[in-house]
């Protein structure tokens, strides 16, 4: 077989792959050398800035394939009976770096990139239907209280429940997160949901409000605590090598895609603020509507090119989607798209796994990393009379809501069920068994027993106590009897 030459970047061959260029075989390197230095300076820079949140995670190519009608609700081509969609989706780990242990409780990352006719639409969401704070204000600190102490460099319980019980309204969140859900078997057994509400617009301009779920076709399934540590010491990459190696032998992951719909009317009434993503809606009263399956049917060649590269944002939206007054999505439709900036680039969508599969015409020019350009002779300013591209009010279909008017820093004005620890209340009682509430309370309270300020852990208590008094209550007596006992064993 022919053997084809090393070369260069740019293309030209180079004498060796083994040696530098020394003065004599014992001498100094030579500078000038330029394949060494082109060798090492590639090396020092393979590594982008990791993602400040979701940095570990794997992914797959996929496609989605309609097999309802939801026509009526929504204009949007890649939801049109009988469309399939190429996808990317990737899963993650919200507070873990990359290395960390896939198996560490946390919220897992469901992020899925339709390329669509229309351009691309991703939907960002995670395996919990609803988040832990609901304005993107807190976010920074939310995650500054998640990661690590900037002294130590270690992670720390207290500085964690400082924030959640400072910050009632992730109750419903942490009762998902130290429940079942916080430990899935694996990513192909978890599901998915765009968590936010957002607004679908259909072709007579009919506004509706919704919400997505992906329903995992191999059933969901967790492991315990022990069974967990133990895969983290054993292979920190356990979900990824899951994945890749279950789509390798055939063996491929499908979830089923519904949504929940509301009339766009009845979200100015509704008993609780439907635009707060610390809140799920009851299936009894917006039950789910099936729209299609999502298969992943094909491992990247390349990890870094096509799931680290890879830029997923919420401001990703086509004609007949558009964002709703959820204050956590409206901060994400500017963080995301930031973010990817800072990590890949002012081009980021350029990047081939970022390119839409659609046409793009736009007046965008330079930056770094430019790797498509306009004619020489398209104009690169709006408006011409050259022949450029116009903007289409009509083609872009954008949804819209009405507002009061005001500017202030504000909570939204609560409705008659606008509690922070109702709907955490019912997902303990109504839909946890006596083994899962068993295992929560074990959980939560090894979680709560490495608080070191007794404010701190009170508050915790009364957090746990307003989501349940019995749950409330056992978990001051497991704390006290381990706190007796840690006392018994120092004399």
């Amino acid at each position: 077989m022919t053997i084809e030459p090393t070369t260069t970047q740019s293309g030209t061959p180079v004498a060796s792959d083994e040696h530098s260029l020394t003065v004599g075989p014992n001498g100094v390197t030579a500078l000038h050398d330029r394949y060494l230095v082109e060798k090492l300076a590639q090396f020092n820079r393979e590594r982008i800035p990791e993602r400040i949140v979701h940095a570990k995670g794997g992914g797959a190519h996929g496609q989605f394939v309609v097999t309802g009608d939801v026509s009526k609700y929504t204009r949007a081509a890649v939801f049109q009976p009988g469309t399939t969609t190429d996808t990317l989706q990737r899963f993650s780990s919200v507070a873990g770096e990359q290395g960390s242990p896939d198996t560490w409780r946390d919220v897992r990352g469901f992020s899925v990139k339709f390329y669509t006719s229309e351009g691309n639409y991703d939907i960002v969401g995670n395996n919990t239907p609803v988040f832990f704070i609901r304005d993107g204000i807190k976010f920074p600190d939310f995650i500054h209280s998640q990661k690590r102490l900037p002294g130590s460099g270690l992670r720390d319980a207290t500085m964690q429940w400082d924030f959640w019980t400072l910050s009632p309204e992730s109750a419903h969140q942490v009762t998902y997160l130290m429940g079942d859900r916080g430990l899935p078997v694996s990513w192909r057994t978890m599901p998915g949901f765009g968590s936010h509400t957002y607004q679908w617009i259909n072709a007579a301009g009919e506004r509706f409000w919704v919400k997505y779920h992906f329903t995992s076709n191999q059933g969901n399934a967790e492991m315990d605590g022990p069974e967990a540590e133990l895969i983290a010491g054993a292979d920190a990459d356990y979900y990824r090598r899951d994945l890749h190696d279950a789509i390798e032998e055939g063996n491929f992951p499908s979830w089923n895609v519904s949504v929940q719909v509301m009339p766009y009317e009845q979200g100015k009434t509704y008993r609780f603020n439907p635009f707060d993503v610390t809140k799920v809606w009851p299936h009894a009263d917006f039950p789910l509507i099936p729209v299609g399956t999502h298969t992943l049917n094909r491992n990247p060649e390349n990890f870094f090119a096509e799931i680290e590269q890879a830029a997923f944002s919420p401001a990703n939206m086509v004609p007949g989607i558009a964002a709703s007054p959820d204050k956590m999505l409206m901060a994400r439709i500017f963080s995301y798209p930031d973010a990817q900036r800072y990590r890949i680039g002012t081009n980021f969508n350029q990047i081939p796994i970022n390119a839409p599969q659609a046409p793009v015409n736009n007046y965008s020019q330079d930056g770094a990393a430019r790797h498509g350009f306009n004619p020489p002779s398209a104009p690169n300013y709006a408006p011409n009379s050259l022949g450029g591209p116009v903007a289409d009010a009509a083609a872009a279909g954008e949804g819209s809501w009405e507002n009061d008017g005001s500017l202030l820093n504000s909570a939204a004005t609560l409705r008659s069920e606008d509690s922070d620890f109702g709907q955490a209340g019912t997902l303990y009682r109504e839909v946890y068994d006596d083994a899962a509430k068993a295992r929560f309370l074990a959980t939560i309270t090894g979680a709560v027993s490495g608080v070191t300020r007794p404010e701190v852990t009170e508050r915790a208590i009364w957090y746990w106590t307003s989501v349940d008094a019995e749950l409330g209550a056992s978990l001051r007596s497991n704390l006290e009897a381990l706190a007796a006992a840690e006392l018994a064993s120092s004399k």
